[in-house]
């Protein structure tokens, strides 16, 4: 069973930034998949930043892009979300997700912002941006 620990978020003004992390423990296999989603109020959740680690690539929300840096350190399975020029629709709760088992073609099939990959969640932490 994989376990992930969440670090960081908290609340900021617009243009700030923020770091979140992510620990992962119990994978049984070298290769995984591990990113950030997150929910607002009244929103369904969605992706943020993924990394699949059998080849190191990175996928970000088009919201994102250029703010976001996602980043993978693989000897400590963890994964850091430096989240810069933070705007206030950026607010919500981020959760950390982990996926060890499905390939990257099918979590592709999928959709990489997509939940229906995710097999394992952490429990959430806050980011607020106010304006």
């Amino acid at each position: 069973q994989v376990q992930l620990v969440e670090s960081g978020g908290g609340s900021v003004q617009a243009g700030g930034s923020l770091r979140l992390s992510c620990a992962a423990s119990g994978y049984k296999y070298g290769t995984y998949c591990m990113g950030w989603f997150r929910q607002a109020p009244g929103k369904a959740r969605e992706g943020v930043a993924v990394i699949y680690t059998g080849g190191g690539t990175t996928y970000y929300a088009d919201s994102v892009k250029g703010r976001f840096t996602l980043s993978h350190d693989n000897a400590k399975k963890t994964v850091y979300l430096q989240m810069n020029s933070l705007k206030p629709e950026d607010s919500a709760m981020y959760y950390c997700a982990a996926e060890e088992f499905l390939r990257l073609p099918a979590i592709l099939d999928l959709g990489i912002m997509s939940t229906r990959w995710v097999s394992f969640w952490g429990q959430g932490t806050q980011v607020t941006v106010s304006s």
